[in-house]
């Protein structure tokens, strides 16, 4: 399985930018996009499906908000929507889809950076995802956790640690959050892979921050931990430009590799 993560900050948008033309060129099997901001209704989505692709979709209730879609060309055996809590159902923020005895969660955490409440609400959504995924782990133990999780891990994931250590994405408790989740039997897939390489998946719109490579690493491919030896590959891809994100490539081998 190949897969992407990507954060594309609006669907119609990346298709203008060239998103359709750059999937031609690649031979994904399944695409997670994040921040959607619109419903199937809105968007052409008939090249997709002649790439091979069929689609599920989990929209935000609010109009151009948030909202995720997992493209495959591989059929899904079991699709759900939302994580059950309606506080963050309504905003479009996780999609399940199982593949035989795999489920991919397709997630877009919340961010905190329009003030207090809204980091509440991401601590919160951080505590409340912990525990959904724990409990799925009882009865769904081979699982791939990809998305946007708004929270550069550690000094490396990030161009300027030290500026930015009190800025939201990069807060203390933020990371104890990503030291618990990867200490729970996850595995940061890029991480495994690259221990010591610096990448980045987000840079700011602002003062040529991409052209600089003055970027953040918030976008994950986390495996559970028995998936961990079918990890061929994880990479950013940061050559692809339709949004302010790049996307995570991740490459998972159907059985162990030797």
């Amino acid at each position: 399985m190949q897969l992407i993560s990507y954060n594309i900050n609006g669907i119609r948008a990346a298709i203008r930018n060239g998103l359709l033309d750059w999937l031609a060129q690649h031979n994904f099997d399944v695409l997670c996009f994040q921040e959607v901001k619109a419903t199937t209704d809105v968007v052409d989505l008939a090249p997709f499906e002649a790439l091979g692709y069929q689609y599920h979709w989990h929209a935000a209730e609010k109009k151009g908000y948030s909202g995720v879609a997992t493209f495959s060309r591989i059929a899904p055996t079991n699709v759900v929507l939302g994580c059950g809590l309606a506080v963050y159902d309504c905003e479009g923020r996780i999609l399940r889809t199982d593949f035989g005895d795999l489920t991919l969660l397709n997630c877009y955490f919340p961010s905190g950076t329009t003030g207090e409440v809204r980091q509440g609400v991401k601590m919160e959504f951080l505590r409340d995802f912990f525990d959904y995924v724990q409990a799925l782990r009882q009865t769904r133990p081979n699982l791939i956790v990809v998305g946007d999780y708004n929270i550069a891990h550690t000094a490396i994931d990030i161009h300027d640690p030290v500026r930015n250590k009190n800025t939201t994405g990069f807060l203390p408790d933020e990371r104890a959050w990503m030291d618990r989740w990867f200490g729970s039997g996850m595995t940061d897939s890029f991480r495994y892979k690259y221990p010591d390489d610096i990448a980045y998946s987000w840079w700011s719109y602002r003062a040529g921050a991409r052209n600089g490579n003055k970027g953040w690493r918030i976008d994950y491919a986390s495996v559970t931990d028995n998936l961990r030896d079918r990890i061929v590959d994880c990479r950013m891809l940061p050559d692809a430009v339709h949004a302010d994100h790049c996307p995570v490539w991740l490459n998972l081998s159907e059985r162990v590799n030797e």
